[in-house]
């Protein structure tokens, strides 16, 4: 994960979609269906860690993905959970 990254699921956001044989641009097309305005550009954002992504944006996801929200969210350290969450800086 980037340094100063604004969100813990963009490399796993990345890798799931990557593992369903889905461009980001497919992604965004399933969120739409969903109710969720995103356009590709900004899941390039949120998978390089630039754009944060909020708890209703995950449950989104995770259904964009047909995943469950620990494939998302699951064993991260409330350390690193709330050095992003101050700082944007996952490398404490």
């Amino acid at each position: 994960m980037a340094a100063g990254s604004q969100n813990l699921v963009g490399e796993r956001v990345r890798k799931l979609r990557v593992a369903a044989d889905l461009s980001q641009d497919a992604l965004a097309g399933e969120c739409q269906r969903q109710g969720w305005d995103i356009t590709r550009g900004t899941f390039a954002k949120i998978e390089a860690g630039l754009r944060r992504v909020n708890d209703a944006e995950v449950i989104v996801l995770a259904k964009a993905l047909k995943c469950d929200l620990a494939d998302l969210l699951g064993g991260f350290s409330v350390k690193k959970a709330v050095e992003v969450a101050r700082h944007g800086d996952t490398n404490a």
